[in-house]
């Protein structure tokens, strides 16, 4: 039934992209002396050298971003495998894109057990990660996942479906209809996310996490309390910039923001990938080596 459900998002969504114009104005042009190319899908470009000038941030017919491929086009936006959020990325020092890049780890606020936790799962070479079961990834954890990810816009349904292609190949629904977060929520691995667009970028509310995921890929803990912000900004065709606010008194002494560059990746399309609870990846669940070699 939920596969059912994705499916007829996807339609709908190609329905609405294939009447959305190129937009000629109001990029921010990219830096060509930025790195950006650190977690690309394979044959994305890596090795090629520099990519063109960027075309212009696209956007729908009633001016609202566009956060998928133009007409007749595909693509998903790359997962940054390699990015952080608390620790300066190589790339982000870009004034035109205005991230917050002086934050290093010993600048977060942690409370001293949350310290704790952080700097133990330093140690396991994150093989007690639950990403690498198979388990669902909340918030920051689901946008540096190597093989893209998608935006559906569906504003018939004032929805957006966040599609992700590896490790769980999960979904999350941001409700864009201005309705509140409920009083009572069941914590999930999604949590429950109400959005509303600031001029070209989508900003996400959401609370009501459960506890069973890793914050992100190193290991930032947070509790049931947490309250995490999102901005999605697609600053020109080919980058994304992603900001996340952690507030979580549990967890933390202070409010405290982190965030990376997603990378369009044109002509690519999420695919079937399959991950099961007896995945053998002795890399990353016991800190070995994988056949082969450690790739």
């Amino acid at each position: 039934m939920r596969l059912t459900v994705v499916a007829s998002a996807t339609l709908l969504a190609a329905t609405a992209f294939a009447q959305a114009p190129q937009q000629p104005a109001g990029a921010v042009p990219l830096d060509p002396t930025v790195n950006l190319n650190a977690g690309r899908l394979p044959g994305s470009g890596r090795g090629r050298g520099p990519r063109p000038p960027s075309r212009p941030t696209p956007h729908l017919p009633d001016g609202t971003v566009n956060l998928g491929p133009l007409p007749g086009e595909k693509g998903v936006w790359e997962g940054n495998a390699g990015a952080t959020l608390a620790t300066n990325v190589k790339g982000l020092d870009n004034p035109r894109l205005n991230l917050p890049t002086n934050l290093k780890i010993a600048d977060v606020p942690f409370q001293p057990w949350a310290r704790a936790v952080y700097n133990y799962r330093q140690s396991t070479t994150t093989k007690d990660d639950p990403h690498v079961r198979c388990k669902p990834s909340g918030g920051p954890r689901m946008f540096h996942t190597p093989y893209g990810m998608e935006f559906l816009q569906l504003p018939e349904q004032q929805r957006i479906i966040i599609i992700g292609v590896g490790g769980p190949h999960t979904w999350r629904t941001i409700y864009m209809d201005g309705r509140p977060h409920p009083k009572d929520l069941d914590p999930t691995f999604a949590g429950h996310s109400v959005g509303h667009y600031e001029g070209d970028s989508l900003v996400v509310d959401t609370v009501g996490f459960n506890e069973k995921f890793w914050l992100t890929r190193e290991g930032i803990p947070y509790t049931e309390k947490l309250h995490l912000i999102e901005r999605f900004t697609r600053t020109d065709y080919n980058t994304m910039k992603y900001e996340a606010t952690i507030d979580d008194p549990g967890a933390y002494t202070a409010t405290w923001t982190g965030g990376w560059l997603l990378q369009w990746q044109a002509n690519e399309e999420p695919y079937e990938y399959i991950c099961q609870d007896n995945n053998r990846d002795v890399k990353h669940m016991y800190g070995g080596k994988r056949e082969g070699g450690d790739r």
